[in-house]
Parts: structure tokens; sequence; C-alpha cells
């Protein structure tokens, strides 16, 4: 006979016992993933955006509002030859033809959440998804190479005699810079930097230029190079300002060693005159007919914009030579003693140093893909593990992210030179890199925005301006471009009344975000993809353009231009930023003056993300919200395109601080949520803390991570079908987390429909304890019938005595 399936609604029994398990090793990978549909571009091109539609409450979300799209990522080739090239607040790409290319080649079951705190399956359940390893021996498809690199329209990067004297870096300090005039303190010469930035206001010291207070041909900007220098060229640049509108149209030079007998640059037997900008934004080279060696250059503008005044930023390129006074030039000497590959390295050089790692260090080293961007270009990840293509259980993974802005591109070249550093410390035996190679499963991926790269890269560092590759090939600024879950968790706050039925984490994609109307570049995708299918831990977002590291929310409550909007995990987050930032060695120069309009000194070179701007869609607050991942985002340098002759001074700046950031995902707690009858990890078990509102979940097997400063902690663990076990873990000081196991019983429940699944018969306990809970319920039934009995008769006799 077939038994009878009982429901019952309270069950319980005593919660098992929490013991320590040894970890295992395993070779698979936690996925909660989602992939996406894409029209073609020709489709979508005449939408710069999409206007953002967000629930009431998370109850009210419908099956069709939240849902996991099952396509694959689409990316297009078969493009029309010329390049399209985006500039600074253009969204639009010309109409072409578009050809899916493979990205992810598993599909997932879409899946519909209704998220709220009794939901179940708020996230799918799904097989993990490994990423194939790349061969980097393999050509570059043809039809790819002829779209990026049209032969018949390509452009090299223009190659220098000298590097770049250091205003746009800050090497050329302050005191280093005069004029013949200013019209106030923040149009003074110190500002007079080429891609430096304004405030949004006129007026305030963090101007966006020098302006002289005269307009005449007397006005001049003189640098004092300190040294006797060999002057090859000057860039120039007009006014950043949202207000006014003054460039230099052309300009005059002249050089000299005391400042008092100046000799002007000649074009044979005239005084050249250099032809200037044409407007406020784009960098234009003026190279000397002869180089001129002196100490001083000055910059004499002739004739300027008929409506504007006398402003200019500038670049000074120049070689230094050496000093005959100096008897011991080595003590002079700057420079890394590490011996690393500093140079910029376009699509084709990266592939190939890549390579080269992978073939120094084969044991510890792997290059996967994650998928492509807009022109077809790989999203190359490097990983760094001592089981490299495996999730080994209780091995936290990492990942850095360089690159989602092209012409951000130091945090590429850091990222290409912690693999060389890696692979180079780990084969001398360094017994710190060992530990963290041996210890933590890291992911690098160097080039967000290939296609942003490459177009910033054909410009040269000193002439792709402040935004010139910063979006997609498509116009896309992914850093607002992830999905606004934001937004949706606050409107709910706000409608809910019972305060129960709220999440914390792992909140749905919104059905705006997934639809076809989306405009969401191929490469977000593909990162949303990556993120959900490696449970990663810890990760930090390069950038550049600042000194400052930003944690979120990135994004403000209430949409103003900026306030202060804390995680619930507030305090680690600020820790993780402050452990970059006080290791970074211009970060931590008190001395230091700020890159642009902010200074961030005052501090401690650390902010949160919203009360420094609004940025709706952020990767860190998706990334927070979405997964169980923390991230932060570092401002690398002031100069977003440095000097290749600066790329190891930078590497100096920031070797640190890119490993003891690392090494933080070590701090806190971890573990492994098991069955207590089985054994088996639990996937997907909740993880929470008491008095931080924000949990996280088990990986695949049932491992977990979970970031606290130290402290004691009171942990609670729940999963589907289990009966919630708790108990206090303390987090110590030392460099390595605390292990806090769980072991979870299942309920009466839940073993019922088990063992009928299997077609089993009832075991004798859960027999008995499913009659005790029987009985137990139809005696509360019958004393509630009984008061009803009673109640009735009360009103009865008092209506009709």
């Amino acid at each position: 006979m077939t038994p009878t399936v009982i429901f019952v609604s309270f069950l319980t029994v005593l919660v098992g016992g929490v013991t320590s398990l040894p970890s295992l090793k395993t070779s698979t990978t936690v996925s909660h993933n989602v992939t996406y549909t894409q029209t073609s571009l020709a489709e979508k091109s005449a939408r710069a955006g999409v206007k953002r539609r967000t629930t009431n409450t998370y109850a009210k979300i419908s099956p069709t509002e939240v849902s996991i799209l099952s396509k694959p990522v689409e990316t297009t080739k078969g493009l029309n030859p010329t390049v399209f090239k985006p500039i600074e607040g253009r969204t639009k790409a010309p109409k072409t033809t578009t050809k899916p290319t493979e990205v992810i080649t598993k599909t997932f079951k879409t899946t519909t959440v209704k998220p709220t705190a009794k939901t179940k399956n708020t996230t799918p359940k799904t097989t993990p998804l490994s990423f194939q390893t790349e061969d980097l021996n393999e050509n570059i498809d043809k039809s790819v190479e002829r779209r990026v690199w049209n032969p018949k329209n390509s452009e090299e990067p223009p190659v220098f005699e000298c590097p770049p004297l250091g205003l746009e870096s800050l090497k050329v300090k302050d005191s280093q810079l005069q004029s013949s005039s200013f019209k106030r303190r923040g149009l003074g010469p110190h500002r007079a930097r080429l891609n430096i930035q304004s405030g949004i206001e006129d007026g305030d010291i963090y101007d966006g230029a020098w302006c002289a207070q005269h307009k005449d041909k007397n006005q001049w900007l003189q640098v004092d190079a300190m040294k006797l220098t060999r002057f090859t060229a000057v860039m120039l640049q007009g006014r950043s300002s949202i207000w006014s509108l003054d460039f230099v149209e052309t300009f005059k030079v002249q050089v000299s060693n005391d400042t008092i007998k100046w000799k002007p640059c000649m074009n044979g037997t005239e005084e050249a005159v250099f032809e200037g900008n044409q407007d406020s934004e784009t960098p234009v080279l003026a190279v000397l007919p002869e180089p001129a060696t002196a100490r001083y250059i000055r910059i004499n503008p002739q004739t300027w914009f008929k409506n504007g005044s006398i402003c200019l930023r500038a670049e000074i390129m120049g070689c230094e030579l050496p000093d005959p006074n100096n008897i011991y030039p080595w003590q002079t000497e700057e420079g890394t003693k590490d011996k690393l590959d500093f140079k910029h390295h376009n699509y084709k050089e990266m592939r190939k140093l890549m390579k080269a790692v992978t073939e120094m260090c084969p044991d510890i080293t792997r290059i996967y893909s994650i998928g492509k961007s807009y022109m077809g270009l790989k999203l190359y990840v490097m990983e760094i593990s001592d089981n490299p293509g495996k999730h080994e259980m209780g091995e936290p993974e990492f990942r850095y992210v360089a690159g989602m802005h092209g012409n951000e591109v130091l945090g590429r070249e850091l990222l290409l030179n912690l693999m060389e550093y890696i692979c180079q410390e780990y084969k001398r035996g360094n017994q710190r890199i060992v530990h963290l190679v041996k210890e933590t499963r890291i992911h690098l991926l160097p080039s967000m925005n290939p296609d942003g790269y490459e177009m910033a890269y054909k410009k040269g560092s000193e002439l792709a301006g402040w935004a010139f590759g910063r979006f997609s090939y498509e116009g896309i600024d992914m850093n607002h471009n992830f999905a606004d879950l934001n937004t949706v968790m606050w409107d709910a706050i706000e409608l809910e009344t019972n305060k129960s039925k709220l999440i914390n984490h792992y909140f749905p994609i919104p059905e705006y975000y997934t639809s076809e109307d989306a405009l969401v570049a191929p490469e977000t995708r593909a990162v949303i993809s990556w993120m959900q299918n490696i449970p990663f831990v810890l990760s930090a977002n390069l950038h550049g353009g600042e000194l400052v590291v930003t944690y979120p929310f990135d994004m403000t409550r209430d949409w103003a231009p900026k306030e202060h909007t804390p995680t619930a995990d507030e305090s680690f987050f600020r820790w993780l930023a402050t452990v970059y930032a006080s290791t970074n060695h211009v970060m931590s120069n008190p001395d230091r003056r700020p890159c642009h309009n902010e200074d961030f000194l005052r501090h401690n070179n650390i902010i949160n993300g919203a009360s420094w701007h609004n940025v709706p869609g952020s990767m860190n607050d998706f990334s927070y919200l979405h997964t169980n991942c923390f991230e932060v985002t570092v401002e690398l340098s002031c100069d977003k395109f440095p000097h290749a002759s600066e790329l190891g001074i930078e590497w100096d700046n920031n070797k640190e601080s890119l490993l003891i950031y690392m090494e933080q995902i070590h701090r806190g707690i971890k573990g492994v949520v098991r069955d207590k009858d089985t054994k088996a990890g639990i996937a997907d078990a909740i993880i929470k803390v008491d008095d931080i509102d924000h949990h996280i979940r088990s990986a695949f097997e049932g491992d977990y991570w979970r970031l606290l400063n130290p402290g004691e902690y009171h942990i609670t663990v729940t999963g589907e079908g289990y009966i919630p076990a708790s108990r206090n873990c303390r987090v110590e000081y030392d460099h390595y987390p605390t292990i806090c196991d769980f072991q979870l019983t299942k309920t009466p429940k839940q073993r019922l429909r088990e063992i009928l699944a299997k077609g089993g018969k009832i075991p004798k306990d859960l027999q008995l304890r499913l009659r005790q809970l029987r009985i137990r319920k139809l005696r509360a039934s019958t004393k509630l019938i009984n008061r009803r009995r009673e109640s009735q008769k009360r009103r009865a006799r008092g209506t009709h005595p």
C-alpha cells in the first residue's frame, strides 16, 4: 500500500551537533548562472539607454518581471570595415549586419523568482559551468583582425624621442610652474596640466586650466625642468569647463637657462609658430623643428578663441641630460628592481605576454576566456592556483578586473605585471607568494573593454585625451551598465510593511534588464555570467584618473548628486579600502597634491562611492547585492594613460597594495555546511551574521566564506528542508580565517518527501514523530473549535437572556 503523505504546519526536532570536518578537494565550481539575449545593434542603436523600471515591492515581482534568460550571449562580426570611434556622450553606432559569435556555450533553464524571505529557490540551482582553457597558439580570427586592425586605415601610436616631463602625472611640482599672470588662484599656472579636470562650479580653487589675466601676446606659461633637458615637443589642450570655451589657437616656444635670456624655437630663419587647439578637449602635438637644450621652457600664446580667454593645459616632452657635476649618477637612478615587461601591451602583445607566463609556470597558471567584446576580441582571464581549472573546497576565489574603461590603462599593465611577478616569485620560492597561490584561487581579467583600449592605444598615451576609448565600441559606459538592484531593494524597504519578508542578498535581476530592449554590452553580460559561475569572495575593480579607493554603495538612495550611502558591511569595506590606500606609495604620501578637483587626503584616500558621485548600475553594487563577493574600486593614478617610462614606478607604487589586498580574502570565517546524515555539502545554505543585515550563501559543495573584522559573532545557517543551526564564531587578528563548520539535520517533512520520492518505507521513528505531530495538531485544532463554541454560546446567552 502506498504511504500517505502527511503535511503538518509545525515540525521541530533537535538540531544536530556542530563539528569540524576536514576540508575536501573537489573539481567543481558553484554556479548561479543566468544567460542573456541581445538584439542586433541595428535594432537598438537608436536607443542611448533604457528607462529604468522598478517594482513596488519584492512580493509584487511577477514571474515575467524577474527571469533568467535562456539564450547565450551574442556579439557581432562581419561589421563594416570603417572603424567607428565614439566620442564623449555618443551612444549610437552605425547600422551593421550582425552575426552572433560564441561567448558561452551552455544554456540554462529559465527560472522565476519571487524575492521574499519565504521564497524557495531564489536563485537557480544549476550544474557548475567551467570556462574552457584557451590555446593562445591559435591565430586571431581573420575577420576580427580585419575589423579591429583595418589595414586600409591602420594607425599606430606615435613614438616620441623623449618621455613627458610629468605635468599630467604630477611629477612636475606646482613650484616648477610659473606664468606671466593669472585670473585667480583656481586658474593659476599649477592648473596648466594636461587632462586636469575642473570642478562642477567655475570660480573655485580647482578650475580646469591656466588662464592669463590679460589678453595679449605677452602672456606665457613657464616650466622649470630643474635640470638641463633636451626639449622635443609640446602638447596643448584647452580649458576643462562645462561653462566656458577657452583654448589657444597658435603659440610660440622659447627656452632659457637662466630665465633672463630667452631663445625662440626657429623654423629655418623664422620664429616657429605652432598650431594649437580647435576645441577644449582634444590634445594637439607640436614637435619642435629642432630639439632645444635648456632648463626652462615657455609657451607663448599668439592667438586664441575669439570669444574666450588665453587658457591652456600642457605637457612637455623632454629628455633629462646627465649632470656632469654628479660623480655618483647611480645614486639618483629611479626604477623598480623587478624584471618585468614594463610597456604598453595591445591585444596581440597581451596575448603573447600571457602565453609566456603560462609557459614559464604551467603548473600554477591557466588562461580562459569568459566571452567576447562587441568587436569579437576575447576577454582573457589568467587563473593562478596550485590546482588550476578546479574549485577546491575551502579555497576562496579572488578576482581583479581592469580596463572597464578602455583608456584607463594602468590597471591593465599592473595585472599583466602581477602575472609575471607571481610566476617569477613562485619559482624562486618566495614563501609569501607560494602561500598565496596554494591557499587562493586568483583570477586576473586585465581588459574588460578591449575595443575601447585598442582605440585609445592607437592615439598614444598623451594624445588619447580624457575620454577617448572610455566607452565600449557601442558607446556604452560599463561603469553604469550593470543591473540597478539598489533601487529594487530600497523600493521594497519603503513599501513592505512586514520586514521579515524582505531579502538582503542575491537580489534577482529585474526583467527590464534582461529584455531585448535593454542596452547591455556583451562585455557586461560576459562578466555577469562569470560572476555567477564562480563563487568569488573578494574583488577589486581597477580604474584610473584619480588617487582614491571607493567602496559600496556607489549609488545614492534618493538620486542625490552625492550622499554617504553605506552597506551593512560598512566597517569591513572601510578596512578593505584602507588596506589598499595605506600601502600605496602615492596615496599614503601626506605631501601629495590633489589630482583634479577633490582632495581625498582629508578622507585618508578612501571614500564611500556615493559620497563622491552617484553611479547607478555599478559593478561594485551589483557584486554585493547579486553575489557573495565584496568589491571596491581603486583609482590608481591621476594620469589615465601614463607613459611607458612611468610604468615601472607605478608598479612599485602599487605592488604591495595589490598583494596585501588579495590576502584580505583570508579574513573572517569559512567552513562547510553539510548534511548531518549523508555528510554531503549543502549548496545555497544561507549564512546569517547577527547584527549584520546581509547574508551570503554556500557554494556548490557547501563551502562558504564570510568576510568579517575581528570579533565575536553569532552565526546561524539555514537551508531549504533543514532545521537551522547556530553557533558562536570568533574572528582573531591572525592572517587566516576561523573555521566554522555546520551540520544540518533534515526536517521530518523533507525526510518524508525524499523517502516517498525513492519509493521507500517510512522508518518507525519518523512514523512515530509524524503521529505525535498529527495528534498535537489535532489537539490544538480541537481546543480551537471548543473555544469558538464556548464563545458562540456566551454571545447567544448575552443576546437572549
